[in-house]
């Protein structure tokens, strides 16, 4: 099934983001951990892609192991920016072959060889550029695409940052997902700039539930992501008693998620870090929001 099929249901639904192993030795356990999240019956899950195409053919394991054992529709990611285009070409047939039918279009992260090099030398620049070779290569991908109500961190603005977006809608993206927001008052302002701008694709917040207080910290390195004082007290608070951390991040996400569905929002995407017992509780707190029953 195509994601955007299910976005346009317009029904209160929650995906979850995995992520494959980096090596073969972690594949078992990694695969395992994605099978008790699909058994609890997510709308789609996406899986991750390491950089420079480290872990592609785990992601499509993974992705393909999901869909065929559980029956949840999947969501391959798929980055350029470090890659020929012949190495992107061969990756594509190989999604193909897997009977992948969603693909997540991501510049990617610069590899070490990238740096100092003449960005007018590579073969990707941007993710729009992979956008449009999906929408070439001759099949019918449902394409989605990553933005970012913080403003992306190579854009200069905002304004510019939403130009762009506009622009991997344009060439075929489908529906547009967040990077990871821990105020919702972010999201709803920058949905709000996107459809002023004329972008009027779905778009799918991204939830992190943090049930750590070292996540934290990663959590801003990667994204740079504003923390609001109320989740900074509850780190503060509970950051020392791991259990006690553990429970109050995961009601702080379904806070958010429950805030989401309020105000209109009906699809919520949330990254799980391959952690079945965060996503179970998580669904099992929305069970009768979700009208399912997740008490296996």
């Amino acid at each position: 099934m195509k994601i955007i099929d299910i976005l346009n249901k317009k029904n209160m639904s929650l995906s979850f983001e995995v992520f494959p192993p980096k090596k073969e030795s972690g594949f078992e356990s990694v695969k395992t951990a994605t099978e008790e999240i699909a058994a609890c019956g997510p709308a789609f899950m996406s899986v991750t892609y390491g950089a420079g195409g480290g872990t592609s053919k785990y992601t499509l394991d993974i992705a393909r192991n999901i869909s065929e054992k559980y029956g949840v529709p999947t969501l391959a990611h798929l980055t350029c920016v470090s890659s020929s285009r012949e190495t992107v070409k061969a990756r594509i047939e190989d999604m193909k072959a897997a009977g992948i039918k969603n693909v997540m279009a991501l510049r990617g992260d610069l590899t070490p060889e990238l740096e100092g090099t003449d960005p007018a030398t590579w073969d990707y620049r941007h993710a729009v550029e992979l956008v449009r070779e999906l929408k070439e290569s001759d099949s019918d991908f449902c394409i989605g695409a990553a933005c970012y109500p913080e403003v992306h961190p190579d854009s200069p603005n905002q304004k510019e940052d939403i130009l762009h977006l506009k622009e991997k809608v344009e060439a075929g993206a489908d529906f547009l997902t967040t990077q990871m927001v821990f105020d919702n008052n972010l999201f709803f302002s920058f949905l709000y700039k996107l459809r002023e701008a004329g972008v009027e694709c779905p778009v799918l917040p991204g939830i992190m539930p943090i049930t750590n207080a070292k996540q934290v910290e990663r959590a801003i390195k990667l994204s740079g992501s504003f923390m609001p004082q109320r989740f900074k007290s509850l780190v503060d608070y509970f950051g020392s008693d791991p259990d006690a951390m553990k429970q109050a991040g995961i009601a702080y996400a379904t806070d958010q998620i429950i805030d989401l569905y309020a105000n209109g929002i009906t699809n919520v995407h949330v990254y799980s870090m391959n952690k079945p017992d965060v996503a179970k509780a998580i669904m099992d707190n929305l069970s009768s929001i979700l009208g399912k029953d997740f008490g296996r």
